[in-house]
């Protein structure tokens, strides 16, 4: 069992430095100018329009029956902190009663997380080519952030089962630039909704999709809303990071044939895995994950039966 990789080291933190006031800037999404589905007998099917939990029911027809407690909870805090960055979809089945499409995970966690109004695209079953018509009439409006532009591509997609390439033309922009807008829905949860309030903006979000690591993209996200930075200024932020990083891959020093020998001996107790780091004058730390007591005690067997 061979040692975790470094990953670009300590001095991550010292170049971007922790943000643990950085929630204060954000505000979380609201959708408070939209009107309330129930006020009125008809409503645009391209807007986000807030509904009251209790009108909202699940899908009959939902072939996801559990969801992970774990990460509910995750994504519950989540909209708790930063609000509800995708709407759900649903559909009119009676007076004043609407059914979910897609998006069941995320009405349990808003539940869970106390909202009494959720965000919602609302659509007739049958609507579809109204949809879409309403779809590209809402794409043309020049009040959309890049979030919202690229979820109605995504609904365009998915709902009225349109190619990129068909999508292109409907709305009449370049294939790539659709393409590019879609890409923006791969960040983190965190970087969306801080493109959609406008903390950082298209160019900002353009870098950190060159960027892998999620962790490392909110971390330059927080950078940028916390110092104001240039894109071109994250641009040399970045450039910083990965030369740092290619530094310390540069530094890493092979184990000793001992080291890799224990790190073998104790992983074998331990399936979740042992990591090892040493330094040039023989300091280092071992790390050991497990998931029980009784994992624990088998390995305090091996060693006392070896003492005596």
């Amino acid at each position: 069992m061979s040692k975790e990789p470094r990953g670009l080291g300590r001095g991550l933190n010292a170049l971007l430095g922790d943000h643990p006031d950085i929630d204060r800037f954000r505000k979380p999404v609201g959708y408070v100018n939209k009107e309330i589905a129930g006020s009125q007998p008809r409503q645009d099917t391209a807007d986000v329009l807030r509904i009251p939990v209790e009108m909202v029911e699940a899908n009959p027809y939902q072939p996801r029956l559990s969801f992970d407690p774990e990460a509910m909870a995750e994504l519950a805090a989540s909209i708790r902190s930063l609000g509800l960055i995708q709407p759900i979809t649903v559909r009119r089945v009676g007076e004043k009663r609407y059914q979910i499409i897609s998006g069941e995970r995320r009405f349990k966690a808003c539940q869970m997380a106390g909202m009494t109004m959720i965000p919602a695209y609302v659509r007739d079953a049958d609507d579809q080519g109204m949809l879409e018509m309403a779809l590209v009439e809402n794409l043309q409006r020049e009040d959309l952030d890049p979030i919202e532009t690229a979820l109605s591509f995504q609904r365009l997609i998915e709902e009225c089962h349109l190619t990129q390439e068909a999508m292109a033309d409907r709305v009449g922009k370049k294939r790539s630039s659709v393409t590019n807008t879609l890409r923006l829905l791969r960040l983190p949860v965190k970087v969306q909704h801080d493109l959609k309030v406008g903390l950082l903006d298209v160019g900002h979000a353009k870098v950190l999709l060159g960027v892998d690591d999620p962790a490392l993209q909110e971390q330059l996200c927080d950078r940028v809303v916390r110092d104001s930075l240039s894109v071109r200024q994250l641009e040399e932020l970045l450039r910083s990071v990965r030369r740092q990083g290619a530094d310390a891959a540069k530094k890493e020093i092979p184990l000793p044939e001992d080291c890799r020998r224990l790190v073998d001996r104790v992983g074998s107790f331990f399936p979740q895995g042992v990591s090892l780091r040493r330094n040039a004058s023989g300091k280092g730390t071992m790390t050991i994950r497990f998931d029980s007591d009784e994992q624990l005690r088998a390995f305090l067997g091996a060693l006392d039966a070896q003492a005596d």
